[in-house]
């Protein structure tokens, strides 16, 4: 399972809690307990006024519906026995669906399960505690997730997950002292728990103007995670699911990083446009083109640069790409224009300003191009009518 996500402050209830079974077993009263609900006949389940089919994760299925695939039920699941680990199994599927209360009390079972089974693995139990508690991190009620993620650290000390999720809950519950404490100690078993990281520092924040510089000092204590722990969570094997996360976080910073310097780019060639100083506006907005070589305005802004150097083949190259990009580009027909009048080329600048004219009637500076063109041309026409020998 990943991480609960947090819920906003204030938002967490804190509902009383309220052990059925003896002490350990952690039954919670939802409905009757955490005790099978009686079988109904399928397509009779009522939830919330509305008829439900019977999910595979508690055994029955319709039997005009296609087959459903359970095999993840009998997936191993530590030291858990089959029909324990079944039931945690269960949980799993439901929580990742979104069902949050049915998984709550899938849990619950294989708690009470291992307690009636007389079942004692620290590992085990911390994890169905820990997942319990996103269950009720994720319903809002803060005050039971911290109750089952005590429970859970006090079977597995410095915990990740249990650790993150009480900080969480003391967050909503605005308790920020014990969760400035939690967000601390995780940083300590892993410094790379970006969460954590952002929220010590939002929570910092928060105190330093409450309580001001003095804040430090009426913080609890914060635990000392012993070395052993440390080195065991670097040597432990990283699953898929926490891979897959870690990796796509690290292609979203990288892509941020990337925008960001785009951005900085793109402003720093505009500026530089605006200053006359095209050679190093040209130099910008060619590093743009390397991070982002889809984006039209940056070859239409480099060949501004181009045609400003006199280099006007560069100039209509970058028009090219512009219009394979969008082939109705005003600019880019336009300084295209500009760049065959710089080649000579006048009857192909002639054609590109009467493109503009036909997109935009109302280009002045288009107007003014095509007559001065048409001038130049129809010189070079007698230019080289004068120049061809007679025969």
């Amino acid at each position: 399972m990943g991480n609960a996500q947090d819920k906003p402050p204030g938002s967490g209830g804190g509902g009383g809690r309220s052990d059925q079974a003896a002490a350990g077993s952690g039954t919670r009263s939802r409905g009757g307990g955490g005790a099978e609900k009686p079988h109904r006949a399928p397509g009779k389940g009522v939830v919330n006024g509305s008829q439900r089919e019977n999910s595979p994760a508690g055994g029955q299925q319709r039997q005009d519906s296609p087959a459903v695939d359970t095999s993840y039920l009998d997936a191993p699941a530590g030291a858990l026995p089959p029909h324990l680990a079944r039931l945690k199994n269960a949980g799993n599927h439901l929580f990742k669906n979104g069902q949050f209360g049915d998984a709550l009390e899938k849990y619950t079972q294989a708690i009470d399960g291992c307690a009636e089974a007389g079942i004692d693995s620290p590992e085990d139990l911390g994890i169905l505690y820990s997942n319990r508690a996103a269950c009720f991190l994720k319903d809002g009620n803060s005050t039971e997730c911290i109750q089952d993620c005590t429970k859970a650290l006090e079977l597995q000390p410095f915990s990740l997950k249990p650790l993150l999720r009480r900080a969480m809950a003391y967050e909503t519950l605005e308790r920020y002292k014990k969760a400035y404490v939690d967000y601390k100690t995780v940083l300590q078993v892993d410094t790379g728990v970006q969460s954590a990281r952002d929220s010590v520092h939002r929570i910092t924040k928060m105190l330093i103007d409450e309580e001001g510089p003095q804040w430090r000092e009426n913080l609890p204590e914060i635990p000392t995670v012993p070395l052993s722990v440390q080195l065991e969570h670097r040597d432990k094997p990283v699953s898929a699911e926490v891979a897959q996360a870690r990796a796509a976080r690290a292609a979203q910073g990288e892509a941020t990083k990337k925008e960001a310097r785009f951005t900085l780019l793109k402003r720093e060639g505009n500026d530089l446009v605006k200053k006359g100083t095209f050679q190093k506006a040209m130099e910008k907005y060619t590093e743009c083109l390397a991070l982002k070589p889809e984006e039209c305005a940056l070859y239409t802004n480099r060949s501004i640069c181009f045609l400003k150097l006199n280099r006007f083949e560069e100039a209509k190259k970058d028009c090219d790409s512009a219009l394979q990009l969008e082939p109705g580009n005003k600019k880019a027909f336009y300084r295209r224009a500009l760049a065959y009048k710089g080649l000579q080329d006048y009857l192909s600048a002639s054609s590109d300003l009467q493109e503009v004219l036909q997109l935009d009637p109302n280009v002045r500076e288009a107007e003014l191009e095509l007559e001065e063109v048409t001038g130049l041309l129809r010189q070079s026409l007698m230019d080289s009518t004068a120049h061809t020998p007679r025969v």
